[in-house]
């Protein structure tokens, strides 16, 4: 895939994940978190950064980005979700040298995750602004209508 080409995927993730938002905004205990104001980031393989805030609220949507990049970021490096990396140190299944990510560095949340797309590409990416399950569903979601759009 060309990177034009992937940097066109990425940002429909994006927008599809925009399109998502309100349906779980309807979840009182989503709403309560950020009140839509959140953060998407999205590292591809060769280090681009990409992203977008949601929401009205510049400082909630800094540090809803903060966490969504530090989501992203510990991703890239391990390769693992974020959540499952921490269990797995923490249990000393694996090694956190290896990765450089030492306590308390974790970010220790759900909500980071790779994604692979179609052609193999993995992605790193991060997203805060509700409960983390749901931070990870939005991506998972926003990518399959992707796929499906570009079939």
């Amino acid at each position: 895939m060309s990177y034009t080409s992937l940097i066109n995927v990425i940002q429909q993730i994006i927008e599809e994940s925009e399109k998502l938002m309100p349906e779980y905004m309807q979840n009182e205990d989503d709403k309560r978190i950020a009140n839509g104001n959140c953060a998407v980031c999205i590292i591809d393989p060769h280090g681009g950064i990409h992203g977008r805030i949601f929401g009205t609220n510049k400082i909630r949507n800094r540090e809803a980005f903060r966490v969504a990049w530090t989501k992203a970021s510990q991703v890239y490096i391990t390769g693992m979700k974020t959540g499952d990396y921490e269990k797995l140190a923490f249990n000393n299944e694996i090694d956190e040298r290896k990765f450089g990510i030492e306590r308390p560095d974790y970010i220790g949340w759900q909500g980071g995750q790779p994604i692979t797309l179609k052609d193999g590409t993995i992605l790193s990416v991060g997203f805060s602004g509700f409960r983390g399950i749901v931070d990870l569903e939005i991506i998972v979601r926003a990518l399959d209508i992707v796929n499906r759009k570009n079939a």
